[in-house]
């Protein structure tokens, strides 16, 4: 209970009055600044203070003035690591169990973190500090990205009082799609002006501090910087791979064995770890053509370019605590939110988006783009052998609840409570961890209530005193894991793990195990002696396999983990937002870009009218674009001759009129007439009801990569990349542009829906 204060006494006059300040929150005494800095998709053996013949040298010095934890863990994907690290309770059990593009109508998988588990900022706010966010969200739902919200899942209605970022999963580094605070931005500059994401990131994040620590510097911050890099599209300028030319050429193998005696000469790993076998699924290096071993190196080059481009500007922000005499007496943090990704598939794509249906490109296709890589042509990544690399020595990769998916590098700087700088920490840690140890760091309390909402009990456990202590004790004994069907369970240094193997990215084509959870075999390893999960012991220690599996089942029941996630059944049952979709949406010039979830729904065909007025002249422009060349569609004015363009996975598709629009008010339109037994999706071109071309759509999926992630619908301009070579944005509409309508179903009528009908849907959809 609050102490009650006395009566505060007050008269006519103020001279005789009792005054009485305005109490401000306050937290602990010498409570730190905290600078946490997450990285996206980075293995266990990605930074240089890991063994990784990448050069990362300002992480590095972090970690040599500070400490690496060994067996730092985290949830296997990006949603649910940062729920999990930002609340300190189970990523289930705050209902991210798998990422934002997969919230479902299931307590676990809603993707709404719930009022019950207030995040780290709202805390750290409450009790005293500036909090601000910067870079990569993931923690809103795709149907609450759009101008109208709602909000309270957006960065400032989840305890940060400024933000500058995407929301999405990922953005193009080259012209990402960006929100600062409640309103989406368009990027300070172009490609073309040297425009790249993480430098604009960094910048930001120097900014909010300075300008924070000139107004007070008495008053402590928590800023989390959370980059693009090195999640997909790896994108970087030539110059910063063009050390690494050639670096990759002896393969995955050899450099992995690289790895690996870095690891054990840094200690980093245990002296007498196992370095795992590669498996069938990852081809031999040897065994590939020489275009594929050239093309896949070059995949590797890029992506190493990008994350040493990285760490350069982080290098920048470290500078600047220096410069500004705080380093000392802030807490900065470095870390992945799962293991390296190999959602590049077995060969790599340019089109990542591809990769998400399995789609990938033959070998000479890719090589005849060898030259895009990195640059805003391509949206690369590379091969699942490199992830397997990434991880070494641990098994598999992200999305996976075996250690490659669940341990990640974790670097961590206090020079004012770390007393043997460089050392390596080998508790078992967890994302979950960080909330409460960051908490009482700051010497701030959990409160029972926030906002008149009982919280929900942490599940994480402080690990402060291993900062101090080398040999302090295991702060819990258990943790359970599970993301997309794969299980596993950790108990007072042993794990059980499943061998299930997701539904996903054409990995059941290669992946050994099993593809039903009710077949899933239980393996068993002694963590304690047995660092990278190499020696099975399931058949030697049944009963212990048997004791674990129920307490994994105990434990998902008490976190919201049933039923468990199996794609494509699962997406069945997606949540579908505050209002659905509208059948038919007009839409005007100006204003914020429309997000994909919030529009009519164009997959099965659908009908555009752009109301324009061309002047005596011809008339060029965009009438209205969504996405870009990775995927997207539009139509345009091409020296006054209407133009619809279909950026597809693997082809782009183009139809245009041979005459331009004569002078005057004219209604040009765009029809996608789904495919049937008579043949393909077809296109139409018409102006005033007239077709004037068509053409054939060759594929189904050219929207996959749109969410708040690339550029939703803008009208009478675009912004951001093209969708093809014709032109370069904004390439705004030099007519008059009154309106554009936009109907579900190609060839239907544009009567709107009744309220009947909405309500239906509504029910229907939820």
């Amino acid at each position: 209970m609050p102490a009650i204060s006395p009566p505060q006494h007050v008269v006519d006059q103020a001279l005789a009055s009792q005054s009485r300040p305005v109490p401000y929150p306050r937290p602990g005494a010498d409570a730190p600044n905290v600078l946490m800095v997450v990285l996206d998709d980075v293995g266990f053996a990605q930074l240089g203070c890991f063994g990784s013949g990448i050069a990362t040298p300002r992480i590095d010095e972090v970690a040599e003035q500070g400490l690496r934890y060994q067996r730092f863990h985290v949830t296997a994907v990006c949603s649910s690591t940062r729920a999990a690290f930002l609340t300190g309770r189970n990523h289930h059990a705050v209902g991210m169990g798998v990422t934002e593009e997969a919230a479902m109508g299931f307590p676990g998988y809603t993707g709404r973190i719930p009022r019950s588990a207030a995040t780290m900022a709202r805390l750290l706010r409450d009790s005293g500090y500036n909090t601000m966010a910067v870079g990569k969200w993931h923690l809103t739902p795709r149907t609450e990205t759009s101008a109208a919200g709602p909000f309270d899942r957006w960065p400032l209605g989840q305890g940060f009082e400024k933000y500058y970022g995407f929301l999405g999963a990922e953005t193009s580094q080259w012209a990402p799609e960006l929100v600062r605070d409640n309103h989406h931005v368009e990027p300070p500059a172009t490609p073309e002006e040297g425009y790249h994401l993480t430098e604009d990131l960094v910048d930001e994040t120097i900014r909010m501090i300075q300008d924070q620590q000139q107004a007070t510097t008495r008053k402590p911050f928590f800023c989390y910087l959370a980059t693009g890099a090195a999640h997909a599209p790896h994108q970087v300028d030539p110059e910063w791979v063009e050390p690494y030319r050639g670096a990759f050429d002896h393969g995955w193998e050899a450099y992995r064995e690289e790895v690996f005696a870095r690891q054990v000469a840094a200690g980093v790993i245990p002296a007498d770890t196992v370095l795992t076998d590669r498996p069938s699924w990852v081809p031999e290096w040897s065994s590939l053509t020489a275009d594929e071993q050239r093309l896949y190196a070059r995949y590797m080059e890029v992506f190493a370019g990008f994350l040493t481009h990285t760490d350069h500007h982080l290098g920048r922000l470290f500078d600047f605590l220096e410069e500004i005499g705080i380093a000392d007496d802030t807490i900065v943090m470095v870390m992945s939110d799962n293991g390296a990704s190999a959602e590049g598939g077995p060969s790599g794509t340019p089109n990542e988006a591809a990769g998400w249906l399995g789609l990938q490109p033959d070998a000479a296709t890719a090589m005849d783009r060898i030259e895009d890589l990195g640059g805003p042509n391509a949206s690369n990544h590379y091969p699942w052998g490199w992830a397997w690399a990434g991880n070494t020595p641990l098994r598999l990769w992200k999305r996976y609840s075996w250690l490659g998916g669940v341990r990640a590098p974790f670097v961590l700087r206090w020079p004012s409570r770390v007393p043997d700088p460089g050392a390596v920490r080998g508790q078992f840690t967890h994302a979950v961890d960080l909330f409460p140890t960051l908490l009482e760091a700051a010497g701030v309390d959990l409160p029972e209530a926030v906002d008149g909402v009982t919280q929900q009990p942490v599940d994480g456990a402080s690990f402060l005193a291993s900062l101090t202590d080398a040999g302090a004790a295991e702060h819990r004994p258990m943790q359970y894991f599970e993301m997309m069907g794969s299980r596993s369970l950790y108990l007072d240094g042993w794990k059980a793990v499943t061998d299930h193997v997701a539904n996903q990215f054409g990995e059941r084509d290669h992946v050994t195990g099993s593809f039903d959870h009710a077949t899933d075999r239980w393996s068993l390893y002694d963590l304690r002696s047995d660092f990278s999960e190499s020696t099975d012991l399931a058949d030697a220690h049944p009963d212990l396999v048997r004791r674990m599996e129920g307490l994994w089942w105990a434990e998902a029941g008490r976190n919201q983990v049933l039923p468990l996630f199996e794609f494509p059944g699962s997406m069945f049952h997606l949540h579908p937002g505050e209002f659905p979709p509208p059948q038919e949406a007009t839409y005007r010039p100006g204003g914020a870009p429309v997000v994909e979830p919030m529009l009519p729904a164009t997959g099965g065909g659908f009908s555009l009218r752009a109301h324009v007025e061309v002047p005596d002249e011809h008339a060029s422009g965009i009438l209205a674009a969504i996405g870009d060349h990775q995927g997207g569609w539009g139509v345009y004015l091409l020296d006054g001759r209407p133009t619809a363009c279909f950026a597809l996975l693997d082809a782009t598709d183009r139809v245009q009129a041979s005459e331009p629009v004569p002078a005057g008010a004219h209604v040009v339109g765009l029809d996608l007439r789904p495919a049937g037994a008579d043949g393909p999706q077809r296109l139409e071109l018409s102006v005033d009801d007239r077709v004037v071309a068509s053409g054939e759509v060759r594929g189904t999926s050219f929207l996959p990569q749109l969410s708040s992630a690339a550029v939703g619908l803008t009208v009478g301009r675009d912004r951001g990349l093209p969708l093809c070579g014709d032109y370069r944005p904004p390439f705004a509409f030099t007519g008059r542009l009154e309106k554009v309508v936009l109907r579900s179903g190609a060839g239907a009528t544009f009567s709107v829906p009744d309220t009947e009908d909405r309500v239906r849907a509504a029910v229907a959809g939820d």
